[in-house]
């Protein structure tokens, strides 16, 4: 979810961590936004001293963490409360893990919150509708070694010393994606608010066709984060973790994953490459950061087939991405009959988006959560859950996850008191159909 193309280093426990003599600092503003983080300062994780469980709850204090044992199904929702709500979602800011003037700053989920709170769309306003999760576990270690290489998990949990010892530090070889003190605990929490969706989700399922859709609120992002360590803003794989625990708690075998960063998932698509139960696809930026995603990465082996990047020229828009929805991702999910969609929801393809030079705006936001919750309703029993990953305008972010919020609801969209079509441009629709005939062609769509 960044732009610079710097060649990493292979990650390893011994080798892979850069330190910096730089202390952290408390941003003020950021994109012209100003932020209450006070409401943040509530949230914490604390000790559950009954069950000897880690949980997140509100509160005031600090992180502080408690051995692990088996995840609990003591934090799903009730029945009752399942069955009367149509969106369920996680929130997990990472306050901590910040580093100075950089764009994925610890103020992008709280400018969210705060947009859902000033656009009555949390429970406080819509009751049973919506549905936060106060309480959920981390996920553990095996969780995420599920996905990556443990000697990378271990040796940044090794790391945290010195991340709190020098303030900050670079966890590979091109500098921009880092640790503090904290990130190895908050990826952890970011992860495991991930699968407490999954696990709520699930639930609902059992007993309705339309259960809840699931959106996780956190950071750091992941989809850039491979097996054998971090890369691009991210450290853990989010998504790629809660693909592993769906398969192998809920017996949910086949997975699909849908990735709408402007930015190629390549973490995604490296730790499911060669797997034929999990497609990945991707729509991102022709040219963009890490320049991955070709129209011939297809999968290999057994997953050959399993995996579509579709790279769109810049300059791409609305009009781009529902054709795309229509013509690629629809029939690529009927093909593939999943038991489940995850969503890597990244919102930095937005016109007033820094880092990227897609103009999409927050109607096609609207449109992509309204579609994916049909398509899941259509295919696999309405079970789907949103993962939050780039998006560094903080109000073309937040309004545009607000905007996806009311599409998950059954809400009208208010896409048009935000975006101006003054700023948009003529999208390149014949460069844009010759990319989707590639892969129609390529995948015998």
């Amino acid at each position: 979810m960044q732009l610079h193309t710097v060649p990493r280093s292979p990650c390893s426990s011994g080798s892979v961590f850069f330190l910096v003599g730089h202390q952290l600092s408390k941003w003020k503003t950021y994109n012209g936004c100003n932020l209450d983080t006070g409401f943040f300062g509530s949230r914490f994780l604390h000790t559950n001293q009954k069950d000897n469980k880690r949980c997140i709850s509100k509160f005031f204090g600090v992180p502080m963490f408690c051995s692990a044992s088996i995840r609990s199904d003591s934090f799903i929702p009730s029945k009752e409360q399942l069955s009367n709500a149509r969106l369920i979602y996680s929130v997990a800011p990472a306050m901590g893990h910040n580093q100075e003037s950089h764009p994925e700053s610890h103020f992008r989920v709280p400018a969210i919150v705060n947009a859902l709170e000033e656009m009555k769309l949390t429970s406080k306003f819509r009751g049973p509708e919506i549905i936060e999760l106060q309480n959920f576990e981390p996920a553990s270690v095996d969780d995420v070694a599920r996905v990556h290489a443990r000697a990378y998990v271990s040796g940044l949990e090794m790391a945290m010393d010195q991340a709190s010892e020098k303030g900050l530090i670079f966890i590979d070889g091109s500098g921009p994606t880092y640790a503090t003190a904290t990130t190895f605990q908050e990826s952890l929490v970011a992860a495991g608010a991930g699968l407490a969706l999954v696990d709520s989700v699930v639930a609902a399922s059992k007993d309705s066709q339309d259960p809840p859709t699931g959106f996780a609120l956190i950071r750091p992002p992941g989809h850039h984060a491979v097996p054998q360590g971090p890369m691009g803003f991210c450290v853990f794989g989010n998504v790629a973790i809660a693909a592993r625990y769906a398969q192998r708690v809920h017996g949910l075998k086949r997975v699909f994953i849908i990735d709408f960063d402007v930015h190629h998932g390549n973490g995604t698509n490296d730790a499911f490459y060669d797997d034929p139960d999990i497609f990945f696809l991707s729509t991102h930026q022709d040219g963009s950061y890490p320049g991955t995603g070709k129209f011939d990465e297809v999968g290999a082996g057994d997953g050959e087939g399993t995996t579509l990047n579709l790279p769109l020229p810049g300059g791409s828009g609305d009009i781009s991405m529902r054709t795309v929805f229509d013509e690629i991702i629809v029939p690529s999910a009927q093909r593939f009959k999943p038991d489940i969609i995850l969503v890597s929801a990244g919102y930095d393809a937005h016109v007033l988006d820094p880092l990227a030079n897609l103009q999409y705006t927050t109607g096609t936001y609207y449109m992509l959560a309204s579609n994916i919750k049909q398509l899941a309703k259509q295919l696999c029993g309405g079970r789907c859950v949103f993962f939050l990953e780039g998006g560094y305008n903080l109000k073309s972010l937040s309004y545009s996850v607000a905007d996806s919020f009311r599409a998950l609801l059954g809400d009208r969209s208010l896409a048009s008191e935000f975006d101006d079509p003054n700023i948009l441009y003529e999208e390149p629709s014949k460069r844009v159909k010759q990319a989707i005939d590639r892969i129609k062609a390529t995948h015998s769509l």
